[in-house]
């Protein structure tokens, strides 16, 4: 018999993450500009139809499918999900010894990640790219990309980061954040600035709307990173635990910045140390104590303000809604920062953090990780984006004249408030 209490908490962790997206869909649409805000929202949820559909084809075969021969990809022998309903009816006969709770639980469980993901990759590119192109883009993404660096990381005994490296990723610094970070820079790079970028402020349309989107992310990651325990248990206390001290110390630091910063703390600016302290915890939030993961939260809130308020103007790069700057940098951040503070008692590799052994070793594999991670999600975005831009004509972008008048009404016929005649600054 499964373990019934490990089986409940998975499908709650489950059905928290999967309300992610959705809650991804407000933050962004309270941050996009009014004309935008449909369009912006759209991005998100659209990501919930096409990853769930590719999950499903494909994306679980090629991540966790396989005999684990190979360190970067997991193989095609589930494509379809072939074989679960089967395997779950045989499993509930004669349960495994080291399965607490049914393996279609886990394909459920993983497709709430993959869609966060792509969704959060949606951010760096708001107001300017094709709506066709951006769905094609996180079709092939969530399966050319994601699903095989998920089986590099998580893939178990052989996996090429995981395993083979020994970066320790518990919930999904590699795997999440600086994928989806990264990808969403390389994309705004190709498709260049916002007209009037740098010229303009693009100020939140709906800051009550960033606001209700934080709350429901901040909801959602207790199952995001307690379920990545795969068990009811004292380690997803920690997890738990953990992330409601980071992200708690990210939004205060945050404000503290601000504060230094600019003379006036911003809702906007909480929410966005809120989502920071979520994001620099993640990759280890199993594995540190909880005076660490304040620490992280810390830490990571004035470089990531540094990220989005000095970066893009430095190097002039539109990453409309921070997608790298909050998830790239913060997951960055925080996998190097699970280098030093990880207990050795809690790691899966038995490597530990350099604060408590003396010794690099784990550090490396960390950065090494990262190093490898940004390496392979690089290059493999690099060719997607050309042939993605190849099949729609050469241009991933809206015409000028479409994006005057804002994605809303351009491409899909609607506006989030219909009675507003106003000129959008």
């Amino acid at each position: 018999m499964y373990d019934t209490g490990s089986t409940a908490f998975m499908l709650v962790c489950t059905m928290l993450v999967l309300f992610m997206t959705p809650g991804l869909a407000f933050f962004y649409g309270g941050l996009a500009r009014r004309k935008n805000v449909v369009n912006t929202m759209l991005m998100c949820f659209v990501v919930i139809g096409v990853v769930g559909i590719a999950w499903v084809l494909a994306g679980w075969s090629f991540a966790y499918g396989g005999d684990g021969s190979l360190s970067w990809f997991g193989g095609f022998d589930q494509l379809g999900l072939a074989g679960l309903v089967t395997n779950m009816l045989a499993e509930a006969e004669s349960v495994p010894a080291d399965t607490v709770y049914p393996t279609l639980l886990d394909v459920c469980f993983q497709m709430a990640f993959a869609m966060i993901t792509a969704a959060i990759v949606t951010g760096s590119v708001a107001g300017r790219m094709r709506f066709g192109a951006i769905v094609a883009f996180i079709a092939v993404w969530s399966l050319v990309v994601y699903a095989p660096l998920a089986h590099m990381v998580w893939g178990g005994e052989g996996s090429l980061i995981g395993d083979v490296i020994g970066a320790l990723d518990f919930a999904g610094g590699d795997v999440v954040h600086i994928s989806s970070g990264v990808t969403g820079l390389i994309l705004c790079l190709f498709l260049g600035g916002r007209k009037g970028f740098g010229l303009k402020s693009y100020r939140p349309h709906n800051v009550p709307f960033v606001a209700l989107g934080a709350g429901l992310l901040w909801l959602g990651w207790f199952g995001f990173n307690g379920g990545s325990e795969f068990a009811a248990d004292e380690i997803a206390a920690l997890a738990i635990l953990n992330t409601v001290v980071s992200s708690a110390a990210g939004l205060v630091s945050w404000l503290v910045t601000e504060r230094v910063a600019t003379g006036k703390p911003t809702l906007v600016g909480a929410c966005t140390g809120l989502v920071a302290g979520l994001v620099v915890v993640t990759p280890g939030a199993g594995f540190v104590e909880p005076w660490a993961a304040a620490l992280m939260g810390i830490i990571v809130a004035p470089v990531c303000y540094l990220a989005i308020s000095k970066l893009k103007a430095r190097f002039g790069y539109d990453d409309a809604l921070d997608a790298f700057g909050c998830h790239g940098v913060g997951g960055i951040l925080g996998g190097v920062l699970t280098g030093l503070f990880c207990v050795p008692e809690l790691s899966w590799t038995e490597a530990g953090g350099l604060l408590y052994t003396g010794d690099a070793s784990l550090l490396v594999s960390q950065v090494v990780g990262i190093l490898v991670t940004l390496a392979i999600v690089i290059v493999l975005d690099l060719v997607l984006v050309a042939a993605v831009r190849a099949a729609f004509g050469g241009s991933l972008r809206v015409s000028e004249h479409d994006e005057a008048l804002g994605l809303d009404v351009s491409a899909h016929g609607e506006s989030a408030y219909p009675a507003f005649t106003g000129l959008d600054a």
